[in-house]
């Protein structure tokens, strides 16, 4: 069975930091986009932020540009969400997702495999 496994969700103040971590079993993604969506309470489950296969390519949302960094370690098959200065309007479910899609970057739909998603609250 494929699973997406986020970690690294918790509790922190406003301004801080968090790193978010996904370890995809069963398979490896080498070949896949590996990217990270969220969802708030109440609200729909948004896109954050995307990596290409190779790591080469990243493309972010603008209400995360310049404060998350994604990234990827194809040998550890790990995909990384940096998160810096957070606010407490990043508060929500955080998963991770993979795409096989040819377009760039993936559009929502074309996710195929998703985590269960790790949560990050943020206090004012």
């Amino acid at each position: 069975q494929v699973q997406l496994v986020e970690s690294g969700g918790g509790l922190v103040q406003a301004g801080e930091s968090l790193m978010l971590s996904c370890a995809p079993s069963g398979r490896t993604f080498g070949r896949y986009a590996l990217g990270w969506f969220r969802q708030a309470p109440g609200k729909e489950r948004e896109y954050v932020a995307v990596v290409s296969w190779r790591g080469g390519s990243t493309h972010y949302a603008d209400s995360v540009k310049g404060r998350f960094t994604i990234s990827r370690d194809n040998a550890k098959n790990t995909v990384y969400l940096q998160m810096n200065s957070l606010n407490p309007e990043d508060t929500a479910v955080y998963y991770c997702a993979a795409s096989y899609a040819g377009n760039w970057p993936p559009a929502s739909y074309e996710y195929t495999y998703w985590g269960q998603g790790t949560q990050v609250t943020v206090s004012s």
